[in-house]
């Protein structure tokens, strides 16, 4: 494999770098990187990893535009609103490099695809924002054997660390357990600063071409811990603990991660005998006019505000997108003595 004329000139201040050269270039046209969500981090990450020449770039991301994505996931316009982020990414990002080939997988991460997927591609870049699929995807790249880059973002602060790079330690190291739900809202809820994603997103394509490329010092073993009120950082260095070999894929991240509860219903049980079911949403606004199923709508943070307003002489389903608001929802309504059974819609309103 060679570099072409046109490539040479795409590619030349990497090339005259003595650290890349063309031998590293031509690792990178022969790499395969797979980048799991096309939202804050990811859109950072794919812009970096398509500009630097990655050969196959694959986007996973079942997630559609909405206007408040605009402020921090620069690879979408107003224009984009309603499509899948994981097309019109792929799209975009073919005009900045015409020699990328691009793999778009519109639809969720889940313990049945994950591993099967990873086998494909040379490294695993972790551009997701809940729990459950955190451990998910440490878990299958453990199993796959597969380098995993991890990039996390809260308000004002993000985590970057390169997990199972040639035996290193894995997220499960850094992280044993899952915090509740309560305990690290997404950003939906508390707010993140705009420019954060795209540091931590570049730091991650960072970590991507150094591992592609043999050069630097790469994160493993080591948290790289980032404030951007501060501009304070701090390395954190964390040892490999050696506990049950990770053989298999759990049966349930979303009940392990708490952002499901065992009080559950489907989609398809919940249409077979709607009648019987009262229904809230407690999505944003923004995501309700989108899309949605039907029923009240009150958003997870005016839930405890507004109880009295809920309906009662039903059994009630509260449903959001994925499950883990309508959990914390629930927990409020409980805590408050709602007096109607609570039911959460499994998976939430996008099955």
């Amino acid at each position: 494999m060679k570099l072409t004329t046109e490539e040479k000139k795409q590619y030349d201040r990497h090339l005259i770098l003595d650290e890349i050269g063309e031998a590293g270039q031509l690792k990178l046209k022969q790499a395969k990187v797979l980048v799991i969500g096309a939202g804050g981090l990811g859109c950072p990450v794919l812009q970096y990893l398509t500009a630097a020449g990655v050969g196959v770039i694959g986007i996973i991301d079942d997630d559609m535009v909405t206007q408040s994505n605009l402020q921090r996931q620069i690879l979408y316009t107003i224009d984009d609103i309603g499509r899948s982020k994981a097309k019109t990414a792929a799209k975009r990002l073919s005009r900045l490099n015409p020699f990328v080939d691009f793999n778009v997988y519109n639809k969720k991460l889940t313990r049945e695809n994950a591993i099967t997927l990873f086998h494909k591609y040379d490294i695993i870049v972790d551009g997701s924002d809940n729990f459950a699929t955190r451990y998910l995807t440490n878990d299958a790249a453990v199993i796959a054997k597969k380098p995993l880059v991890y990039g996390a973002i809260f308000k004002f602060e993000g985590q970057v660390s390169v997990f199972n790079y040639l035996g290193s330690a894995t997220y499960r190291c850094l992280y044993p357990s899952p915090p509740k739900p309560e305990e690290a809202p997404n950003c939906s809820q508390i707010g993140v600063l705009g420019v954060l994603p795209g540091i931590i997103g570049s730091l991650q394509a960072n970590e991507t071409i150094k591992i592609i490329c043999g050069i630097g010092t790469i994160l493993e073993n080591k948290l790289l811990v980032y404030n951007v009120l501060t501009m304070h950082q701090m390395l954190l260095n964390f040892e490999k603990v050696l506990e049950k070999e990770v053989v298999a894929l759990d049966d349930d991240y979303d009940f392990f991660c708490g952002s499901i509860t065992k009080a559950e219903i489907s989609f398809k049980e919940f249409l077979t005998n709607k009648e019987n079911y009262n229904l809230l949403d407690v999505r944003e606004a923004e995501e309700r006019d989108q899309f949605h199923i039907g029923g009240q709508h009150i958003p997870l943070a005016e839930v405890s505000l507004r109880i009295r307003e809920v309906y009662i002489n039903k059994v009630l389903v509260v449903y959001c997108k994925s499950g883990a608001r309508s959990t914390q929802a629930i927990d409020i309504l409980i805590q408050n003595n709602f007096a109607a059974r609570l039911l959460n819609l499994k998976g939430g309103c996008f099955q």
